[in-house]
């Protein structure tokens, strides 16, 4: 099993989601944020006791940001090629096979990084196992 060459601690400000406001009042009006932009709106104008606004202050810590919680980032591989690119950076990248590779690539990409000791993160996703054919 591959490890992450440094693990820092993922540290979120803030893990609730930003509400639209008045979502909860009209259904017309979905929960997912949108910036406030009426003339006399007094949440725009952040009257106290208003829900907050999204702001760069709720960013999180440069070393930590888009790391997954197992330590490493993210890379969409593709094809082999595509995993070849991860051989000297295993231990701060994994990968992640894209959702649109056939089956019999995905076999092909899993036995390759296990060769590279890559970590693929949904290395299981549409395998069957041989008592299924």
């Amino acid at each position: 099993m591959v490890t992450p060459l440094v693990k820092h601690k993922i540290i979120k400000k803030r893990t609730l989601r930003f509400r639209r406001y008045q979502s909860d009042r009209k259904v017309t009006v979905k929960e997912s944020w949108r910036k406030p932009r009426g003339i006399d709106g007094r949440h725009r104008r952040k009257f106290k006791g208003l829900p907050p606004h999204p702001n760069v202050g709720y960013g999180s810590n440069k070393k930590t940001r888009h790391m997954l919680p197992n330590g490493f980032l993210k890379f969409v591989v593709h094809n082999i090629a595509d995993l070849d690119l991860l051989m000297m950076h295993n231990r701060k990248y994994c990968a992640e096979i894209a959702h649109n590779v056939a089956t019999q690539n995905r076999k092909a990409i899993v036995e390759r990084a296990a060769q590279l000791n890559v970590c693929v993160i949904n290395k299981a996703a549409r395998l069957r196992s041989e008592e299924d054919e």
